[in-house]
């Protein structure tokens, strides 16, 4: 990467550092550009130049996966399929530790327009990211031939989608949050699945809803 490069990927994270600073103290993703300039210490027009638009820079702080890749890398081996779970584990921790925060970024998505909620949820850094594990099933011979593997992650995509709707709308408890999305993930990836890894799928889907049917009482009657 060229110098001028360095320095604009290091203002750049200066201002999503500043917008996540920003959303973390007033619990709100409407900022205004002024403010978010001034706390990454550059000038008003530079979030224009690098992002666009406020929107742009909210999706920026919600797509900023480089800390997730670097501790999904430090896990240990595993086969491709329990490694797409424990991506998914992974990136609902994130919000299980700060549930307030992420949250309000999920809120200010989904009060977007139809079009730029779809375009918050096709991130090009974590599809990649999400697509190398799919591929990656596909070639250890975990799914069956012929499935898309772009069109299988799409639909998990969506079930993710929903299940954060729902958390913001208080349909689902920070608990549930992780074995709802994983039971999603597991009657698709077992819809995909060649025969020889249907037993374990359906294993991992009747552990995801005796834990839903254990947590779902409390969630009720809270």
């Amino acid at each position: 990467m060229s110098r001028r490069e360095d320095a604009k990927a290091e203002r750049r994270h200066r201002i999503v550092t500043a917008a996540r600073d920003l959303i973390r103290e007033t619990g709100d993703t409407g900022l205004s550009m002024r403010a978010i300039a001034a706390r990454a210490g550059v000038s008003l027009s530079t979030p224009y130049n690098l992002f666009g638009s406020k929107r742009a820079i909210v999706l920026a702080v919600l797509e900023d996966i480089r800390e997730f890749n670097e501790r999904f890398a430090r896990l240990g081996s595993a086969d491709a399929v329990e490694r797409i779970f424990q991506a998914l584990s992974m990136s609902i921790r994130y919000y299980v530790e700060d549930p307030d925060f992420y949250r309000t970024l999920w809120t200010g998505v989904f009060d977007m327009s139809g079009a730029a909620v779809r375009s918050a949820l096709a991130m090009p850094e974590r599809d990649a990211f999400w697509l190398a594990l799919v591929d990656a099933a596909a070639r250890e011979g975990a799914l069956s031939p012929g499935i898309d593997t772009g069109l299988l992650l799409r639909n998990l995509d969506l079930t993710f989608g929903a299940v954060m709707l729902n958390w913001v709308l208080g349909a689902l408890s920070i608990d549930e949050l992780e074995p709802a999305a994983a039971l999603g993930y597991a009657l698709a990836l077992r819809g995909a699945a060649a025969p020889a890894w249907q037993a374990r799928l359906a294993t991992r889907i009747a552990e995801q809803q005796d834990q839903l049917i254990r947590l779902r009482p409390r969630t009720v009657a809270a």
